[in-house]
C-alpha cells in the first residue's frame, strides 16, 4: 500500500512540476516576444500614388519616438514598411512577404489595395 501511494503522490507530482513548466512558457502571436512586436504595412513610396509616402515616413517617426519612451509595456516596436507601388499585384506580393517571412503581428496603415476588383 506504501508503494501505491508513493507512485501516486510522484505523478501528482510530475505532472504538477510539468504543468508549472508548460505555464510559464510564453506564448504570443507572430511578430511578438518579450522584448519586440513587429509589424509592417506596405504603401506607395514610387509609383502614381507616391505623394502618399509621407504617410509611411510619418508612421516610421511615430514609433521611432514611441520606442524611446520606452515602447510598449518594455517592448520595442519594429514597423517594417514596404513599398507597394499602388499596384494590386506588388500590394499583394509585399503583405504576403511581411506575413509569412517577416512574421508580422498585424498590418496596420496600409495605403492601397490588394485586389483589382471594385
Amino acid at each position: 500500500m506504501k508503494n501505491s501511494t508513493l507512485v501516486m503522490v510522484s505523478a501528482i507530482l510530475l505532472g504538477a512540476c510539468q504543468f508549472t513548466a508548460t505555464a510559464a512558457e510564453k506564448k504570443y502571436g507572430p511578430g511578438v516576444t518579450d522584448t519586440e512586436i513587429k509589424i509592417g504595412q506596405t504603401v506607395p513610396y514610387s509609383g502614381p500614388a507616391s505623394a502618399f509616402s509621407s504617410y509611411g515616413r510619418v508612421m516610421a517617426g511615430y514609433f521611432q519616438m514611441l520606442n524611446e519612451k520606452g515602447g510598449i509595456n518594455g517592448r520595442k516596436v519594429t514597423l517594417i514598411s514596404l513599398d507597394n507601388a499602388y499596384s494590386p499585384p506588388k500590394a499583394l506580393e509585399q503583405t504576403r512577404k511581411l506575413v509569412e517571412d517577416t512574421e508580422v503581428l498585424a498590418d496596420v496603415g496600409t495605403v492601397g489595395k490588394i485586389s483589382q476588383s471594385e
